[in-house]
């Protein structure tokens, strides 16, 4: 690879890594809130929440990497143009496709690393992350119940704790199940969550349960030392769950299974297999578009911000329309080649632009001499 080469991928690719990984910190710890409080407020350990933040990584990689090749493209290229490194090149005699060669590799670089998360490292972490939260509900049922709140557990039972201490023991619980015929509302001065063999129960110590007969009026009270309520709506076993679109490898998305849940959100699952195979694209789309924004066209000395915010425009409306078409995918399968077809024209025409024009003009006549002299 010539020097040239090397000295701009170089810049390309820390500029690349600098912008993915404060893009992907930011992400992180946004959508860490949302988590926070399963820590501060209900017990979870810390391991198991950086467990499950870890587990999100690939799913951010996937959406930041297009947008940090865009971004590091038009940096580091917006810079050589106004330290005049571009001017030099030029008069050098290389031509719009050797300057923009070193960007060219990494958009196809980070392409196929794009096509690796999305095909298989976004779905094997995002169903290990699904997994882990429902091992966690069962592994850490009061991680469920929030002090001061009333907690719907299910869809039949309703749990009110007053206060949690340090060793998980509950403090003035309320608990209403309207599985029974009539309804139970039970009240205790002390419990604790604990895990059975049938699964997670609650344990009532010195309380009442009390019903009312709907017929006559009449409240019905029993005393109690201890008594366990079953909460079995917790327990909810792997296999019998139903796999989310982003837990899918590309095969269980464009060929659903013949069951009834798959076959109720077929659409859904077609579209997210065709958005895998063309987002990664849009990595070469979006570094295309950079390339084309800083090297075709006239050269400014008055700065390039025109010029780039019609390439931010670009990749917005580019982001936004993947997005539309997505969605209207899912109502009609037969948009799915769409999709294809816009990202051809997506990733041809910055290309196109950018080798059917010659050298932009730097405004020095010494230079555009020089550069008309050169073979």
């Amino acid at each position: 690879m010539p020097v040239l080469n090397r000295y701009i991928l170089r810049q390309l690719i820390w500029v690349t890594v600098f912008i993915t990984v404060a893009l992907t910190l930011a992400v992180w710890l946004s959508q860490s809130l949302r988590f926070m409080d399963y820590i501060v407020n209900r017990g979870l350990p810390l391991s198991d929440f950086l467990m499950l933040m870890s587990l999100m990584l690939p799913r951010f990689f996937g959406v930041v990497l297009p947008i940090a090749t865009f971004v590091a493209v038009l940096f580091v290229y917006n810079k050589l143009a106004n330290e005049s490194e571009l001017a030099v090149m030029r008069a050098a005699g290389l031509s719009q496709w050797q300057i923009a060669k070193p960007g060219v590799i990494l958009a196809i670089g980070l392409t196929v690393v794009v096509y690796s998360v999305s095909l298989y490292f976004l779905p094997a972490s995002y169903r290990e992350f699904k997994d882990l939260q429902y091992q966690m509900r069962n592994s850490y049922a009061s991680v469920l119940l929030q002090e001061g709140v009333f907690n719907t557990v299910g869809k039949n039972i309703t749990v009110y704790v007053r206060n949690r201490t340090a060793d998980g023991a509950l403090q003035d619980v309320m608990v209403h199940d309207a599985r029974e015929t009539p309804p139970v509302t039970l009240l205790a001065e002390r419990g604790a969550i604990v895990e059975t063999e049938e699964g997670p129960r609650v344990l009532l110590i010195d309380g009442s349960r009390q019903s009312v007969d709907k017929a006559g009026g009449k409240l019905s009270m029993l005393y109690f030392d201890r008594y366990t309520v079953d909460i079995e709506q917790l327990q909810r076993a792997m296999t019998d769950r139903w796999r989310q679109p982003e837990e899918r490898y590309l095969q269980n998305l464009l060929w659903p299974r013949d069951t009834s849940a798959d076959q109720r959100y077929a659409n859904e699952l077609i579209a997210e297999g065709h958005r895998r195979l063309q987002y990664p694209l849009y990595t070469l789309a979006f570094a295309g578009i950079a390339l084309a924004t800083i090297l075709a066209g006239e050269f400014s000395r008055r700065g390039q911000a025109k010029r780039i915010g019609l390439g931010v425009l670009a990749v917005a409306v580019l982001q936004a329309g993947q997005l539309a078409l997505v969605d209207l995918t899912i109502g009609n399968l037969a948009l799915a080649p769409v999709g294809y077809l816009v990202m051809l024209a997506a990733i041809a025409a910055p290309f196109y632009v950018l080798l059917s024009r010659p050298g932009r003009r730097t405004g020095s006549p010494r230079l555009d001499q020089t550069a008309r002299a050169q073979p």
